[in-house]
């Protein structure tokens, strides 16, 4: 019977949730690194025990560690994240120039073809990408020099690139990324160089509502079968779109909320995807204490609210742009954790909930992988 891992990333140590195929039954171990912030968890799908960990300090700094036994034991790798060139400077909260900084790893993404070729999303935001198994790290400078980066600024939790999504079908080359709070920019020659594409989204507190670049993109997703369909959620707004992010439209419909920070896909159905909505970007809980995950089987427009086995009063966590992923099991796992330490299942694509830990710290991450 295949087994599902779950790798839990929170404010103080990560932690590894394992279940059979029927998911009733989760063991947790950790946490690993205790005291640490965990930003993020990920392992390889050419070897799923091979799995990076995004450990963080503010007093001890950026430490990226390495699995080989499925998160097990670990051991740091190289942690020299060096700007290329002279890095110059982009523009702070208030507008003036502020030098590029290196401070943390937000995202951990390993191809699908190579344990050891591994990206990293940073903030100050910039990409970087190891092919020798995180031992060392080489900035994609043709992001941040593409044009823009002199102008990007920092979002309310800094200028972190948060979102790596790579397209391994026929686009082998193509590279989604997304910061907060510059938008959503596009390579198609592995890194090379890159496009924003960000045409479509509004975003009312920039002096030009529709500039090319400036928006707060909270998370992207995609379905490896559609790879030029990306879903968005925004600060406010869920977006889709169908060219690769040339032209976005909105697809809140009849949510409560379209504020909210993560977004997911079904892993067998393209059309369908699950977003959090949190009350607005000043209240970060579920409108009325209600915990609920709200689910489009038309690809957006039209949601259903889902809550069987959530809380539904006095609930006032958040739910973090990283902190939800699925399984490739059928049917298929939906998983989610929460800055109230609960990490939530449901192996029946959102139709029921089960919280399978509880009194965790903060949740930061949650990445979901499907063992044999």
């Amino acid at each position: 019977m295949s087994q599902v891992r779950l790798l839990v990333g929170t404010r103080k140590g990560g932690f590894v949730l394992t279940a059979d195929g029927r998911r009733k039954d989760w063991t947790v171990s950790g946490p690993h690194f205790g005291g640490w912030e965990i930003y993020h968890m990920k392992g390889s799908a050419a070897d799923p025990n091979r799995v990076y960990a995004s450990q963080s300090s503010g007093w001890f700094g950026q430490v990226v560690q390495r699995s080989d036994d499925g998160g097990q034991t670990w051991n740091p790798v190289g942690n020299q994240f060096v700007y290329a060139g002279t890095p110059g400077t982009h523009e702070w909260y208030d507008g003036k120039p502020h030098p590029w900084e290196f401070k943390r790893v937000w995202h951990l993404e390993p191809s699908a073809g190579d344990p050891d070729d591994v990206y990293a999303g940073v903030e100050d935001a910039a990409i970087f990408r190891s092919r020798d198994g995180g031992k060392t790290w080489a900035e994609l400078p043709g992001l941040r020099g593409h044009g823009t980066g002199s102008h990007w600024r920092p979002g309310a939790g800094g200028m972190c690139l948060h979102s790596i999504v790579l397209d391994g079908g026929s686009n082998g080359g193509r590279i989604y990324t997304a910061i907060s709070a510059a938008g959503c920019f596009r390579s198609d020659d592995g890194g090379g160089t890159w496009k924003p594409i960000n045409r479509g989204l509004h975003s009312q507190y920039l002096p030009d509502p529709d500039a090319e670049i400036g928006h707060c993109v909270h998370h992207i997703a995609l379905h490896p079968a559609r790879p030029s369909t990306l879903f968005m959620q925004k600060h406010w707004d869920v977006m889709r779109s169908d060219d690769a992010g040339d032209h976005w439209t909105e697809v809140s419909g009849n949510l409560p909320t379209d504020f909210g920070f993560v977004i997911d896909v079904h892993a067998h159905e393209p059309e369908t995807i699950y977003v959090v909505p949190i009350k607005s970007d000043s209240e970060h809980y579920p409108p009325e204490g209600r915990l609920r995950v709200y689910r489009s089987r038309s690809g957006g427009n039209e949601w259903e609210a889902l809550s069987r086995g959530l809380p539904q009063q006095n609930c006032y966590v958040d739910v973090l742009r990283d902190a939800m992923s699925v399984d490739r099991l059928e049917p298929c796992g939906v998983y989610f954790g929460t800055t109230g330490g609960q990490v939530y299942a449901s192996a029946d694509a959102g139709d029921s909930w089960t919280a399978v830990a509880h009194d965790l710290p903060g949740v930061l991450s949650v990445e979901a992988q499907t063992l044999p």
